[in-house]
């Protein structure tokens, strides 16, 4: 199954209605199905919260059931462990508010103000830009300070996303978010995965030590925690003509301010790398044929299953002489519209689209051709 951006009642219907959970969400499917999830279930819709809760739950049932159910990261899901909140709707906060949730935010709002006053002077030549109180509320809605919390390193789903791979192989699919761009194909599909999480323990390093150097505050987005590494920057490369660098100044703190601004090289954030690219759907026929066949050939595979690209149709798409399919259909239907639940069911050489109207057949164990609607 592709993006789910939220839309947990489509989600749990689909589950049911493909075979793999009852009502209540158990896992009915025993030790005969495997379940793949291609990433960006959270943001955009309000039901991250119970997604994320299901999504983990059925790992653990299909397990003890001897199944199998495996949650891939996507661009979003990337996003939010680097604090990139753009995405997250004040619905979406609002399910993570309890009783306490004003009383942080004042507390949380009394911290920035002291915090943006002392920088400004430790800095001299500016500090990055502060917000009134108004336009912090606002950008900080009941919850905000909750979600960041929970998607954190110590948070409850941010210790699950940290551990969940971006690609995986399966015999001979291999299922990740986005793409595999030929110029940043690793000799082995794992060393993607090693990757990802790589950059990922490397940004809560860098948050972790422009905390405790007092640069930023644990609930910055990833906008702040750039702008503080660049000012930082900037004000030591001011002051260094004018006066002996600070005391607590050593090269591991020029290697995290020179690493958070180089960020955007990353494969975690980098229109090329596995969560971002979208060269599968949009390439043509004649650019990409060659290029997905050498990458199958790379990793002995016949064929890739990718969401993140939401094509027109709506409609669960092969392409590439049935090497790449792409499944996306804009589950979240209050976003995408025309979008629609859609699941990809592998069984041996047989790949049907399953669709709430119906199912349809996209090959089978005679060869069979993409049908009109896959075209």
């Amino acid at each position: 199954m592709g993006d789910i951006h939220g839309a947990f009642e489509q989600l749990s219907d689909l589950l049911e209605r493909v075979g793999l959970t009852d009502g209540s969400g158990a896992w009915t499917a025993g030790s005969r199905a495997t379940f793949v999830q291609t990433g960006d279930f959270t943001d955009r819709g309000s039901g991250v919260q119970q997604v994320m809760d299901l999504l983990m739950s059925l790992e653990e049932r299909a397990s003890a059931a001897g199944g199998r159910a495996y949650v891939l990261l996507g661009n979003h899901e990337a996003m939010n462990l680097l604090g990139e909140t753009r995405d997250v709707t004040p619905e979406i906060f609002a399910t993570f508010a309890d009783a306490e949730s004003e009383r942080r935010r004042e507390d949380a709002w009394r911290r920035y103000e002291r915090h943006g006053k002392a920088r400004a002077a430790r800095l001299r030549s500016g500090a990055p830009s502060t917000l009134g109180r108004d336009e912090w509320m606002a950008a900080h809605p009941p919850g905000f300070l909750e979600y960041r919390t929970a998607m954190s390193p110590s948070g409850r789903y941010g210790r699950w996303l940290r551990e969940r791979p971006a690609v995986l192989q399966l015999g001979e699919t291999i299922f990740l978010h986005g793409g595999i761009h030929p110029q940043m194909a690793p000799d082995k599909i794992e060393d993607l995965n090693k990757q990802v999480q790589r950059e990922i323990r490397q940004f809560d390093e860098y948050v972790r030590h422009m905390t405790s150097r007092g640069l930023i505050l644990p609930f910055f987005t990833l906008q702040e925690v750039v702008e503080a590494a660049r000012a930082e920057l900037q004000a030591l490369a001011a002051s260094a003509d004018r006066e002996p660098l600070p005391a607590d100044l050593d090269q591991r703190h020029l290697d995290v301010l020179q690493g958070v601004v180089r960020i955007a090289a990353w494969a975690l954030v980098n229109p090329n790398g596995p969560l971002w690219f979208r060269g599968f759907g949009t390439w043509t026929s004649a650019e990409g044929a060659p290029q997905v066949a050498q990458l199958l050939e790379k990793y002995h595979a016949r064929r890739f299953v990718v969401g993140h690209t939401v094509l027109s149709s709506m409609r669960i798409q092969p392409r590439f002489e049935r090497q790449v399919y792409l499944i996306d259909t804009g589950m979240l239907s209050t976003h995408y519209k025309g979008g629609r639940p859609s699941a990809l069911e592998i069984s041996g050489d047989r790949i049907t689209a399953i669709y709430d109207d119906g199912r349809n057949v996209l090959a089978g164990t005679d060869g069979l051709a993409e049908s009109a609607s896959g075209r």
